[in-house]
């Protein structure tokens, strides 16, 4: 019979070894590889949902890789990121900017937070009429699935190419890695499985970026209470595995450490607590979330001037 002790001991091998993260990592490179080499023998229809779910659940497991999983060593994890599937974004400057994003006291502030999409008052101010719309169409569900991924792409391009020519010359090396790291992903989708680019781009990358900015979308809000800026999707099965729980993004911030299986769990625990201290930003799955901002705005993309974030 199993003592208690052992049963610890179990539990903690377990976690030593992120079994989980391993099989999902197994499934996402298994799964890639077999969609690519099957491409021509997939419905029209059917190419770009897998295409894109892939590309998206491999950005998840680049986000649990950014926060030390699935093993004690940072190089080991990077090396099990760095292959591009996504094409666009260095791994390790996604890192960077994804820790910066945690480390800022002032979430969804324009210039203290690295992954914010709102701008001041005096910047809106500034912008001309197709800016602005645009600007709205993104805060929408179907604008940013739409049309987000060129706009991420083409900004993220830009400022990287300013902070280049301002003499930031410490990216160049990022980029660098990154050529390397797309490099057998390019040889093998486009020389081995003969997959066009533009192909590629469109069943695989476009989709995969809409389907990360869907989970993205509603994760953090502009409230006057930093408490409140954070959300909880309750949601469940397929879009939670390829999310890997990310929309329990309250759970998240609490706690970066935690392993995504584990998240659940931890939500279940104090529910009522994480909902009252972040004022109830909580939506039952992506289906409300469509309902409510599929077309209409789920904000005002102007970051009101709180005392935290000025």
């Amino acid at each position: 019979m199993r003592t208690a002790c052992d049963k610890n001991r179990t539990h903690a091998a377990w976690r030593r070894l992120e079994l989980p993260t391993w099989a999902v990592a197994a499934g996402i490179y298994l799964g890639f590889g077999l969609v690519t080499w099957h491409h021509q023998a997939l419905p029209a229809w059917l190419l770009p949902l897998l295409g894109g779910w892939f590309v998206c659940w491999h950005g998840s497991l680049q986000h649990e890789i950014v926060h030390g999983h699935p093993t004690p060593w940072p190089r080991l994890n990077a090396v099990l990121a760095l292959p591009s599937l996504a094409l666009w974004l260095p791994y390790t400057l996604y890192r960077e900017i994804h820790i910066a994003h945690h480390r800022t006291d002032a979430l969804t502030c324009p210039v203290r937070d690295p992954e914010s999409f709102y701008v001041w008052d005096e910047d809106w101010a500034r912008l001309g009429r197709p800016h602005r719309g645009l600007l709205r169409v993104m805060n929408t569900l179907a604008g940013r699935m739409l049309a987000g991924p060129v706009h991420v792409c083409l900004r993220f391009w830009q400022s990287e190419l300013r902070r280049i020519a301002a003499g930031d010359h410490r990216r160049i090396g990022h980029w660098l890695l990154h050529a390397v790291a797309v490099t057998p992903v390019l040889y093998w989708v486009l020389a081995v499985c003969q997959i066009p680019l533009w192909s590629y781009l469109l069943c695989f990358v476009w989709p995969g970026l809409s389907l990360t900015l869907l989970r993205s979308f509603a994760e953090h809000r502009a409230a006057a209470d930093p408490d409140h800026r954070t959300a909880i999707i309750e949601s469940s099965g397929p879009m939670s595995l390829l999310f890997l729980n990310n929309n329990l993004h309250a759970v998240h911030h609490d706690d970066p450490r935690l392993a995504w299986y584990e998240l659940p769990r931890a939500y279940r625990a104090a529910r009522g607590r994480i909902a009252a201290r972040n004022g109830g930003y909580v939506l039952r799955g992506y289906g409300e979330l469509a309902r409510q901002f599929l077309l209409r705005p789920k904000d005002s993309p102007v970051q009101p001037r709180t005392a935290d974030a000025a």
